[in-house]
């Protein structure tokens, strides 16, 4: 029955196969309206994805039965584009609020499905981006430019290229634009991207093991800032901080809120704790458990005691009345007294000792074993 179920809808335990798609796109988007009747009737409007992570949003004007993973012709200016639909349905006006368009007009036309004639022109202009990044990359050179060329992308029918760059300061390239368009006999555009821009252009691997989330799933950067890593209680290395793209990494403002929202129920870190034996100053904090550390010294780890926060915070409001436990422990009690045990000195029979004793149980195990024969 389940495989019958299946074969009919093409869906298995909730995953429907038109909402995943083609996996190897970057930024790739679960449809998860993909299997919702009348979804793909609610708009005309379709996401499509050209080269790295560019995307842009195009009106189905002539109803052409898209889906997910077609490549299609789309309006540009001038000529037409080649990309991929990668979203169809009412999911797509919600991507559309994250673009932050400035106007209607921003929105194109798709012409058609892609013929073979637009795919020979497509695969063609492809082949010459390379070729013209490492030249572009001398001729801005020569120009004495401080940028950085770091990818070209022709458009589908070969009439544009543009040209990503980054740079420190503002740079004046008009004649730049002039020598790249004798040079290469196509319209110009230049778009200046950040280093992480940069990064999930290109894609890689993190320190994580996984591949970056710029090149798979982050459509927009959020500032990241060395508190981040403050209220985690991170080392503040900036190798172990910084990404593939000499910034910090985006994954420290993940889990940031969960640190701040745990971090309030802990004890401040200016609290003294009062017992009648000392002062206990915070030593360390384990923010999720729950667990503080304090020290009778405020520099070195001396007496250590590890408390809950909960307890803790019984010995601030004990403190504020007046009141002082004989322990930071939770019966109250005070702590047993450890004997010291000196390894130099004693007996030195005590090893002789301990050996004689493993001998008689292993002779009591065997007259055991021959009394049972």
């Amino acid at each position: 029955m389940e495989k019958e179920y299946e074969i009919r809808t093409g869906c298995d335990r909730g995953l429907c196969h038109q909402a995943v798609g083609r996996q190897d796109r970057q930024l790739n988007t679960y449809d998860w309206l993909a299997d919702v009747p009348g979804n793909q009737e609610s708009t005309d409007l379709v996401e499509v994805q050209f080269k790295h992570t560019r995307k842009g949003y195009y009106h189905n004007v002539n109803n052409l039965p898209l889906k997910k993973g077609d490549i299609v012709a789309v309006e540009a200016n001038p000529g037409h584009d080649i990309g991929v639909v990668t979203l169809t349905g009412r999911l797509v006006k919600l991507q559309l609020k994250k673009a932050n368009l400035k106007s209607a007009d921003d929105i194109k036309r798709v012409y058609r499905i892609a013929r073979q004639l637009d795919m020979d022109k497509f695969r063609e202009a492809k082949a010459r981006e390379h070729e013209t990044m490492i030249e572009s990359r001398q001729i801005a050179k020569d120009l004495g430019l401080d940028m950085k060329i770091g990818d070209v992308e022709y458009q589908g029918d070969g009439q544009k290229a543009i040209f990503y760059y980054i740079a420190d300061e503002r740079v004046d390239f008009r004649q730049l634009i002039k020598d790249l368009a004798a040079a290469f006999h196509v319209r110009i555009e230049m778009k200046q991207i950040g280093a992480r821009q940069e990064a999930g252009r290109i894609g890689g691997t993190g320190p994580c093991g996984r591949e970056l989330c710029c090149a798979t799933w982050m459509k927009n950067f959020v500032s990241v800032s060395t508190n981040a890593a403050r209220f985690q209680d991170i080392s503040l290395n900036p190798q172990k901080l910084a990404g593939m793209c000499a910034k910090l990494k985006c994954c420290l403002n993940y889990e940031v809120d969960d640190y701040i929202e745990a971090g309030r129920r802990l004890p401040g870190r200016d609290v003294v704790l009062q017992t009648l034996d000392a002062d206990y100053f915070l030593f360390k904090s384990d923010i999720l458990s729950g667990m503080v550390t304090y020290s009778t010294d405020k520099n070195i780890a001396a007496n250590v005691e590890t408390i809950t926060a909960e307890r803790a915070r019984q010995i601030v409001d004990m403190n504020r009345r007046g009141e002082k436990p004989e322990s930071l422990l939770e019966s109250g009690k005070a702590k047993p007294q450890k004997t010291h045990v000196d390894l130099a000195g004693g007996d030195i029979n005590r090893f002789d000792k301990a050996k004689k004793k493993k001998k008689k149980k292993k002779s009591a195990a065997a007259g055991k074993k021959d009394e049972n024969k």
